[in-house]
C-alpha cells in the first residue's frame, strides 16, 4: 500500500448542513474539497452513509476522501437522518424519506459555488445500495455512480431471504446489529453539548426493531420491490461502474446488472474480495488500485476526460485458481479475464446428470447441517471463509463426477436441475458445488438454496403435494474458479442448512432421481487473450487511531457439540473492529456475540440470539453506553421475536426499551 502525503490541489475539510425538503431537517455533511475549488469549480462525489463519519466509518473516510479531493474533486460524506450528527429520527433501510433525502443532497452539492453542477455517487454495501437506488431515480445532477457489494434484489440477494428461504444467520444478526447501531446517539462536538442528549432520547423513543417488517414480508411484494433497482433497470440514468467479490454475498449483481444495462453506460469487476472495498489489502487478496480505477471512472463522466475505461472488457472478472480448503486466504492465485459481452459468447453450458441410478435416493440431513457454511458476511477475518466441506458433505447425499481428465474453469451461476419429491409440504433444498481433492478434501466453490415453497415464484407460497415428483430448478451464486485435472465436482444435497436458513417447522425428506437430476456449469473457454492489470493500491493516509488487542481473545467461530442433548452451538464475534481511540479524544468501545443453537433432530429448536455492548466517551462530560439484545425463535406456526435496548448517559438510565413480537410462519 501507497500512502500518499501531497496531491496536485491542497485541501480542505468542512464540517456543514444540509437542509432537506421538510425544511425542518438537516443532514450533518464532512467535505474534503480543493482550497480553490471556488475559483475553479470541481464535481462533487457523495458517500450516504447511517454508520457515523464521526467514529466507525472515519478510517474508512480518510483513506479516500481526501484523495479524490486532492484528484480535483468535492468529495463529500453525509450521515442518513436520524443517524450519526444528522437530524430527523432513524427510519427503515433504505425506506422514501432515506432516498428523498438523497437526491436533496444531490441537488444541493450540484449548486453550491465550488461544484461544477455534476455529481457521483459511491459507496460498498449500504452506501453502494442508496447509489443505485438513488440513480433509479434520477435526480438530473447525478452523472455516474460506483457501487461496491451492493444488490439489485432486496428480497433474493440481501441479509433478510435467499431463494425464497429465511437467512437465519443475517436476518437476525443484521437486524440485532441495526438495532444496537441506530440506538447510539450524536456527537456533542458536532450538534452541541446542549442538544445531544435530547436528540439521543428523540432516536431512542423512534426505535422500532427492523426484524419485525423483515418478518412481515415473507415473500416478494411491495415492500421488497421499492429500493430494487431490477425492477426496472431502465430508470438508471446514470453510468455505473459495480464491483464484487466472489467471496462477498452480493456478486451476482455485478453480474445481472453487466448483462441489463447498456452497454455504453456500464462496466463490471469481480475479484476474488470479502465484503470491502478492493484496495483495503484484506483477505482474500490481491488487492487492486481501486481509488485509481474509480478516478478512471469520475473523470470520464464527471469531467469528459477520455480515460480509456469504455475502452475495457464489459466484465473483468478474477478466476480463482484451485486452492485447498481453508478459512483465510492472504492472497488467491489465479488470473483476470475480460468478457466484451455478457452473457458471454465464451462461457457455454457443460450439463452433467448427477448420476444414472432411476431409483430416487432418500436426503434427510440433520438439522445442524451448514455449521460449516462460513461467514454469511466475510470481513476480511480469520475465520471467515468455508472450512473442509468433509463433514458437511457426510451429512448431505453426495453426487461426484469421475476424475476429470482436462482443468474446467467456470464462470458464471452454475444451475442445478432436481427431480424430487418432498414428503411434507413445506420443504428447502440446498446444493453445494465443491472441489474435491485426490486426498478426499473438499473445497467449496459455491452454494445455493431454494425453499420449495417459492418454486413458482418468490411472490408466492405454492406447498408440496407429498408423493408428486416434480422439476424444480435453482441457481447457485456465481463464481470464477478452476478445477484441475485428477480433482472431482462435486454437488451435495441437502434438505437443512442451519444457520443460514432458518428451518421449517415440521422435519421432512426429500427423494432425488439421480438420471434425471444435473447441475449445469457455465464453462469458459481458455486460450490466449489481453491481460489485465490493475495499478498498485494508492490511499491517503491514514487517519490516527488507536485500536485495543483485546486481554483475553475469544474465538472468532466457535462450535460446540452437547452430546446428551444432541445440541450444537455456533457462537460468533463478528469482529468489526473492536474497541478504539480516535485523534479528537473519543474513546468507543464495541463487542458484540452471536449465538445459534439447534438440536440435530428438531427444526423447532433453532434458537439465535444476538447481543451488543457499545459505549462512546469523550472527556468527562460525555459517556455514552448502549446494551442491545434481539432474540428469534419459532414454533410451528409462528416466529418469536424479543428485542430489548437500554441506555445510558454518565451512568443514568435515559432510556429502557422492549418489544416481544409474533408473525405467523406464511412462508419461511
Amino acid at each position: 500500500m501507497k500512502y500518499r502525503e501531497q496531491f496536485d490541489r491542497q485541501v480542505v475539510r468542512e464540517d456543514v448542513w444540509i437542509p432537506t425538503r421538510d425544511g425542518r431537517t438537516r443532514l450533518h455533511a464532512r467535505i474534503w474539497r480543493p482550497v480553490d475549488a471556488e475559483s475553479d469549480p470541481v464535481p462533487a462525489l457523495l458517500e450516504y452513509l447511517p454508520y457515523r463519519k464521526s467514529d466507525w466509518t472515519a478510517p474508512r473516510d480518510a483513506q479516500r476522501h481526501p484523495w479524490y479531493a486532492g484528484h480535483g474533486y468535492a468529495s463529500v460524506r453525509v450521515d442518513i437522518r436520524g443517524h450519526g450528527d444528522s437530524e430527523g429520527l432513524p427510519g427503515d433501510e433504505y425506506d422514501a424519506q432515506e432516498l428523498a433525502d438523497g437526491v436533496d443532497v444531490v441537488n444541493w452539492l450540484a449548486g453550491q459555488p465550488w461544484c461544477t453542477g455534476k455529481v457521483g455517487m459511491f459507496g460498498i454495501s449500504w452506501g453502494g445500495f442508496n447509489s443505485l437506488q438513488i440513480a433509479a431515480l434520477a435526480p438530473e445532477p447525478l452523472k455516474a455512480i460506483v457501487t461496491v457489494c451492493s444488490t439489485d434484489d432486496r428480497y433474493d440477494n440481501d441479509v433478510h431471504y435467499t431463494g425464497g428461504a429465511v437467512l437465519g444467520i443475517d436476518m437476525l444478526a443484521w437486524a440485532g446489529t441495526m438495532l444496537a447501531f441506530a440506538a447510539r446517539p450524536p456527537d456533542p462536538a458536532s450538534v452541541g453539548e446542549d442538544r445531544w442528549l435530547p436528540m439521543w432520547r428523540a432516536r431512542l423513543d423512534a426505535l422500532e426493531p427492523f426484524l419485525h417488517t423483515w418478518l412481515d414480508h415473507q415473500q416478494r411484494d411491495d415492500y421488497w420491490k421499492h429500493g430494487s433497482v431490477c425492477e426496472d433497470y431502465t430508470a438508471i440514468g446514470a453510468a455505473v461502474l459495480a464491483v464484487g467479490g466472489w467471496n462477498d454475498p452480493y456478486r451476482d449483481t455485478v453480474l445481472r446488472l453487466v448483462e441489463h444495462l447498456p452497454g455504453d453506460r456500464v462496466r463490471g469487476i469481480v475479484g476474488p474480495w470479502s465484503h470491502q472495498y478492493p484496495d483495503r489489502g484484506l483477505p482474500p487478496g490481491p488487492a487492486i488500485g481501486f481509488l485509481e480505477e474509480t478516478l478512471r471512472w469520475w473523470d470520464q463522466h464527471l469531467k469528459g476526460i477520455d480515460t480509456g475505461v469504455m475502452g475495457e472488457p464489459l466484465l473483468r472478472a478474477w478466476i480463482t485458481d484451485p486452492v485447498p480448503p481453508a478459512t483465510s486466504y492472504d492472497v488467491l492465485p489465479g488470473r483476470w479475464v475480460g468478457d466484451v459481452k455478457w452473457p458471454s459468447p465464451k462461457v457455454s453450458w457443460d450439463s452433467r446428470p448427477l448420476g444414472a441410478g432411476a431409483e430416487p435416493v432418500l436426503v434427510r440431513s440433520p438439522q445442524h447441517t451448514g455449521l460449516d457454511a462460513g461467514r454469511f458476511f466475510p470481513f476480511g477475518n480469520a475465520s471467515d471463509l468455508p472450512p473442509d466441506q468433509r463433514e458437511e458433505d457426510g451429512r448431505s447425499v453426495r453426487f461426484d463426477s469421475e476424475p476429470l481428465t482436462e482443468r474446467v474453469e467456470i464462470l458464471g451461476r452454475p444451475r442445478v436441475r432436481l427431480r424430487l419429491d418432498s414428503a411434507t409440504p413445506r420443504a428447502h433444498v440446498v446444493a453445494r458445488l465443491c472441489d474435491v481433492a485426490p486426498d478426499g478434501s473438499s473445497t467449496l466453490v459455491t452454494r445455493g438454496v431454494l425453499n420449495l415453497l417459492s418454486r413458482h415464484g418468490r411472490d408466492r407460497a405454492v406447498e408440496w403435494t407429498p408423493g408428486t415428483y416434480e422439476d424444480i430448478e435453482f441457481e447457485l451464486t456465481g463464481i470464477g474458479y478452476a478445477i484441475p485435472p485428477g480433482h472431482r465436482i462435486r454437488v451435495a444435497v441437502s434438505d437443512t442448512y442451519w444457520p443460514w436458513v432458518w428451518p421449517h417447522g415440521e422435519r421432512g425428506e426429500l427423494r432425488v432421481v439421480p438420471a434425471e437430476s444435473a447441475v449445469q456449469l457455465p464453462v469458459r473457454e481458455r486460450g490466449s487473450e489481453p491481460p489485465i492489470r490493475f495499478e498498485e493500491p494508492e490511499q491517503a493516509v491514514p487517519l490516527d487511531v488507536t485500536y485495543d488487542r483485546p486481554a483475553e481473545p475469544t474465538p472468532e467461530r466457535l462450535v460446540t457439540h452437547d452430546v446428551a442433548k444432541g445440541e450444537w452451538t455456533l457462537e460468533v464475534d463478528p469482529n468489526y473492529g473492536g474497541s478504539r481511540t480516535y485523534p479528537d479524544g473519543l474513546r468507543y468501545e464495541e463487542s458484540a456475540r452471536e449465538t445459534y443453537r439447534i438440536r440435530s433432530d428438531d427444526p423447532l429448536s433453532a434458537h439465535a440470539v444476538s447481543e451488543w455492548r457499545i459505549r462512546l466517551r469523550r472527556g468527562d462530560d460525555y459517556d455514552a453506553e448502549i446494551m442491545a439484545r434481539t432474540e428469534l425463535r419459532a414454533t410451528a406456526a409462528d416466529f418469536v421475536m424479543d428485542s430489548r435496548v437500554e441506555a445510558r448517559a454518565n451512568g443514568e438510565t435515559v432510556a429502557e426499551r422492549a418489544w416481544h413480537r409474533t408473525t405467523p410462519r406464511t412462508s419461511g
